[in-house]
């Protein structure tokens, strides 16, 4: 055996590696992923929202009393009598009313208390909690504590136990219209519901502002207080201060827990939605009507939304400020 025979045997040429072929991907195609995560959302959302969407307008150009399911078109006769009845078109504006006073005074209140927690040096994460808590609670069962508790209008209720401190008689708070007592108890169970929510996004507006403006501005000679507040803090926040007004406007044309459970079946103060609810689900079940009212309602609030982002700028780039 010569000497290149004996080498090849002791070191044997490796063996060449069959071409493999394409591995497939463990995980699948991105748009695979995307659809498998957001399919099923989509598809209740088409089906429980936007498909009753639809159905409700095309249900208002028919007369639909007592069935969801009519076939004698009436054209816009729905929306002219929704348009022309007192108490729908009392309740828009009493609840334009009511929007822009609740409005402005949530918006107050939910930036103060940002501003005295943001202020805190301990037990900030507590106070935070404290305030945003009411959020979690129902509306239902905040109505109901308001109603039969501090508000109940009876000699025990806590608040007509307070004033009989300073020699006031008893208020019946949500019988009396005249003078309306009620619109107090509705203004302060909807801030103590709603304060604690928009004080947690003006909160993360203000730990976002640079601390290097606040000294610039001491260095120039502005006083802390009032003139640090009007100059740099309330600029800075008024892509919160939009999105905020933005989201309170829509809630007081949506209310409709905390009124029907405190006012019961009056007939006065109905909130808009209120009064489709009696229409539609009433004694007259007038789908028709219920659902030309709701698309009204949805347009003013539309009308309402563009005009405050006209006003206050919602949408607009940096660069256009």
């Amino acid at each position: 055996m010569s000497t290149t025979e004996a080498r090849d045997r002791a070191h044997p040429a490796p063996a060449k590696a069959s071409p493999a072929g394409p591995r497939r991907a463990l995980r699948g195609s991105p748009t695979l992923n995307f659809w498998l995560f957001t399919g099923p959302f989509l598809i209740g959302l088409a089906i429980f929202v936007y498909a009753p969407i639809l159905w409700s307008i095309w249900l208002s150009f028919f007369e639909a009393r007592f069935t969801v399911t009519p076939d004698k078109f009436v054209g816009f006769e729905n929306y002219t009598y929704m348009l022309t009845n007192d108490d729908f078109v009392g309740s828009l504006v009493t609840f334009t009313v009511f929007a822009a006073f609740i409005v402005p005074t949530t918006w107050a209140v939910s930036l103060g208390l940002a501003l005295l927690v943001n202020r805190l040096r301990f037990m900030r994460a507590f106070f935070r909690s404290v305030f945003f808590l009411p959020t979690a609670c129902s509306y239902v069962a905040a109505s109901l504590i308001w109603k039969m508790s501090i508000f109940s209008g009876v000699r025990f209720g806590m608040m007509n136990t307070v004033l009989g401190w300073f020699g006031v008689d008893n208020i019946a708070w949500l019988v009396d219209p005249n003078p309306p007592w009620y619109w107090l108890v509705i203004v302060s169970a909807r801030l103590w519901l709603q304060s604690g929510f928009y004080m947690i996004l003006f909160l993360a507006a203000l730990q976002n502002i640079p601390g290097e403006l606040y000294e610039a501005a001491a260095i120039d000679g502005a006083k802390p207080g009032w003139q640090t507040f009007r100059h740099i803090t309330l600029p800075q926040l008024r892509a919160t201060s939009t999105a905020v007004i933005l989201l309170l406007l829509i809630a007081a044309y949506q209310a409709f827990d905390e009124f029907f459970n405190l006012l019961s079946k009056t007939t006065w103060g109905r909130p808009p939605l209120v009064e489709l609810y009696y229409k539609a689900l009433g004694e007259s079940q007038d789908y028709g009507a219920g659902s030309a009212g709701a698309v009204i309602l949805t347009v003013l609030i539309c009308a309402v939304t563009l005009l405050q982002g006209k006003f206050l700028g919602f949408g607009r780039g940096e660069e256009s400020k």
